[in-house]
């Protein structure tokens, strides 16, 4: 497969949740049937991978009202290195929060916007209500809507990745 048939799914999950939902949307991409899919940790990825993807799907937790350190260091570790490469593809993403999810979303997609990649669907936020440091640390299940919007941003992905409309 080419760039132009593969999704990129880069995703991190300390407990569960963000590779819950990166898994549900990786199983509903491959079931489009006509692009490749390639799902990395995030702590794996690297501008070889961004490059040989024609769309991108991240799923990460907020840690501290940002995006989890492990995903940072992805964007931090590939940011300059595809500066300018990738314009004008087509992202999604998903953000597991505890109990609110905003500030991550805003900083995901101020990176985004910075490579001028083209978000084709608002950014899911699962808040999962954990607030106590049990519950923060907890692994985590994620509740069915949740992982049926997941499947939807994948399939989504992979069908206009598929049919050219991205």
């Amino acid at each position: 497969m080419t760039a132009a048939t593969t999704l990129l799914i880069v995703s991190y999950s300390r407990t569960g949740a963000s590779r819950q939902l990166a898994d549900s949307a990786e199983a509903w991409a491959l079931a489009v049937g006509e692009i490749a899919v390639r799902h990395l940790d995030a702590r794996e990825a690297g501008p070889e991978d961004l490059l040989a993807a024609a769309g991108y799907l991240f799923a990460c937790p907020e840690n501290l009202a940002a995006i989890a350190g492990e995903m940072k260091a992805f964007f931090d570790r590939t940011y300059y290195e595809v500066l300018g490469r990738i314009e004008g593809r087509p992202y999604a993403a998903m953000i597991c929060a505890g109990s609110d999810g905003e500030n991550a979303r805003r900083q995901l997609e101020r990176i985004c916007t910075g490579w001028r990649l083209r978000r084709v669907a608002d950014t899911a936020i699962v808040n999962l209500r954990a607030d106590t440091p049990e519950a923060i640390l907890a692994p985590k299940t994620v509740p069915e809507p949740a992982l049926a919007q997941a499947r939807e941003l994948g399939a989504l992905l992979a069908a206009g990745l598929a049919a050219g409309i991205f």
